[in-house]
């Protein structure tokens, strides 16, 4: 198992494009390929991917929410279940507890793709909840603020 990577990997900095998901996984910028989540329950959280296919996401310009994992149809991706306190969900709530950066990835429309990955920069969790989903199954919802550096 490697050791967790928090902050910045390499180079890359905010706006930063990749061409997939198989791309983000061999640059180190977000290891698993498909899972949503790059996190241990022991450190919490070191990247997520912003899908836009959740209907429980809510994105601002200065926060968004990110719904958490679990409970999804893997046909239609459709929530068909309420989601548990799984591992991929205790670590984002570790990462609260940590308060260590998140790298956030976008999924964007890309000309002659059919998608690429933008680098959103660095977030924190600030706050997680359990409430009814749009759906009406119970679902984790992960509040994430940009993250600074006070000086």
């Amino acid at each position: 198992m490697r050791t967790p990577l928090f902050g910045h990997v390499g180079t890359a900095r905010p706006g930063d494009l990749f061409a997939s998901r198989l791309d983000l996984s061999l640059r180190g910028q977000h290891r698993p390929p498909r899972a949503g989540v790059c996190a241990t329950v022991a450190h919490g959280a070191e990247s997520i991917i912003l899908a836009d296919q959740y209907e429980d996401d809510e994105i601002h310009d200065d926060y968004f929410w990110y719904a958490g994992h679990g409970g999804r149809d893997g046909q239609t991706g459709r929530q068909v279940a309420d989601q548990d306190f799984n591992h991929r969900n205790r670590a984002l709530a570790r990462s609260q507890e940590t308060g260590r950066p998140v790298r956030v990835f976008r999924r964007i429309d890309a000309a002659g793709a059919a998608w690429q990955f933008r680098y959103e920069g660095l977030w924190r969790v600030v706050a997680h909840e359990y409430v009814a989903g749009r759906s009406g199954y119970h679902v984790y919802r992960f509040r994430l603020e940009p993250w600074l550096v006070l000086l």
